[in-house]
């Protein structure tokens, strides 16, 4: 599974949010809808522009029903 990478402070914080959900065979807008945020924003969290907010992370654990720390990553 390719994962995004994104730095923070140092670190980097790798998200595997793109793989799931195109094995969920939902489309950027399709995970925006079910998180009630734009697809912009799904697109820069995949790209590593973007780091979601705490609450938005959880969110996003939640809907792949994984723990956060299996969600996103970090190395460094």
């Amino acid at each position: 599974m390719a994962q995004t990478l994104v730095p923070v402070g140092g670190l980097v914080m790798e998200n595997k949010i793109k793989d799931l959900r195109k094995a969920a065979n939902w489309t950027q807008a399709d995970l925006a809808g079910r998180l009630n945020v734009s697809r912009q924003t799904i697109v820069a969290i995949e790209k590593g522009k973007y780091d979601p907010s705490l609450p938005l992370a959880f969110q996003i654990a939640r809907i792949f029903d994984l723990k956060i720390e299996e969600l996103f990553l970090f190395q460094g």
